[in-house]
């Protein structure tokens, strides 16, 4: 099985902390759809009998911005040219202000499954810092509609703001709950370089929360929703029985993902111990024209052989945290044993409450989680 994920890249405007390629040029989303669909149909030809599609992810960018018949266009595309008599999940991210109280049904007529709202906080003082364009009015209007027409969908919230009370975020996860959300993801603040919350904390204008204050706020978000009945399955997604993402477990199983649009990556795997990895153009423009001269717009393309699928192996397994890392996969794929490699360093994390190790498998702590990159990194050596 396999999954694509189309990289939709308009924005109204820019938040403060994103770092993923984005055009706010928004009046080019036809020309953007019927590339995307030539650029399907390419990757239809090549891989489309090769395995039946599982899930199909719209992300971004803002989905949500693309008007409903040129959605419909790349949809067609890939019912076109790819088997999708197995296609179980199609998620479209979304943003509040996009929606009104029939674009959720629309959306689920033509075949969207799952919808991803990107609400980040339900406080008009944190969407302002964050250069949000809804309001929080516009947040819990449009979770209400989602929920009226999904069964299944998600809503991200951002915690680590900085002076956000920390009773703020415990309301912000309980507003989500209240409004029927069955998934969540949760994301702490990051600063990442190049993007204006870089600027104005090198400025000194903005000061982010210390490790310290995030850790406790992960931490209160594990217990609060675990209580409340949605297993913590991942570092940062928590989930009621039945709604975990398939997509994102996809990209966790190390399973297969066509990736289309501006900067998309795509992971592919040939045998169990040899795979390949590219990347697209990341500028809407050359993107658009490498695929109209006739050409896959490809910028980078690597070949990965048993050492490093077994490093990401490692750091893909553990963030499932209630599957976790099957040692008996990772020996028998790529010839790993950590129980010998890494005994020592095993015990030590163990010891530490930041991993347990059962059933042959090795399973992060909700300690762990707060660190899960460092501990992966302390593991493949």
């Amino acid at each position: 099985m396999a999954g694509l994920y189309v990289h939709v890249p308009f924005c109204s405007q820019r938040c403060v902390y994103c770092d993923f390629y984005f055009t706010t040029t928004n009046h080019e989303t036809g020309a953007f759809a019927r590339a995307a669909a030539v650029e399907i149909e390419a990757y239809g030809r090549e891989y489309g009998e090769r395995e039946p599609l599982e899930t199909l992810y719209l992300g971004g960018g803002t989905p949500s911005l693309l008007p409903l018949g040129e959605l419909a266009l790349v949809l067609d595309a890939v019912h076109e040219h790819f088997d999708t008599s197995e296609l179980r999940e199609v998620t479209l991210e979304a943003n509040p202000e996009d929606l009104d109280a029939t674009t959720p049904g629309a959306l689920r007529a033509m075949g969207v499954t799952r919808l991803s709202l990107g609400v980040q906080s339900f406080f008009d003082e944190d969407l302002a810092f964050m250069n949000r364009v809804h309001d929080s009015v516009q947040a819990e209007k449009a979770v209400e509609w989602v929920a009226s027409a999904f069964d299944s969908f998600s809503v991200d919230l951002i915690f680590g703001i900085p002076d956000q009370p920390f009773e703020h975020w415990g309301a912000n996860l309980e507003k989500a709950l209240r409004l029927g959300a069955p998934h969540l993801s949760t994301y702490s603040l990051t600063v990442e370089e190049r993007t204006p919350l870089a600027k104005q904390v090198q400025l000194g204008r903005v000061v982010p929360e210390g490790d310290e204050a995030l850790r406790e706020r992960y931490l209160f978000t594990h217990e609060y929703l675990e209580s409340r009945g949605l297993a913590h399955y991942e570092v940062s997604s928590f989930a009621r029985p039945g709604h975990e993402s398939q997509h994102n477990s996809l990209y966790w199983s190390h399973g297969n993902v066509l990736a289309v649009g501006p900067s998309a990556h795509a992971f592919w795997r040939e045998t169990r111990s040899k795979a390949q990895r590219w990347a697209n153009v990341a500028h809407l423009g050359r993107w658009r024209g490498l695929l109209e001269a006739g050409h896959l717009p490809v910028d980078a393309h690597e070949h990965l052989g048993p050492d490093v699928l077994a490093d990401e192996a490692v750091l893909l397994g553990l963030r499932r945290l209630d599957l976790g890392l099957d040692l008996d996969a990772l020996a028998r794929d790529y010839g790993v044993d950590l129980l010998v490699e890494r005994r020592e360093v095993l015990s030590a994390m163990e010891n530490a409450g930041l991993l347990a190790v059962r059933d042959g498998r090795v399973r992060l702590t909700p300690e762990g989680a707060v660190v899960a990159d460092a501990v992966a990194v302390r593991l493949v050596g």
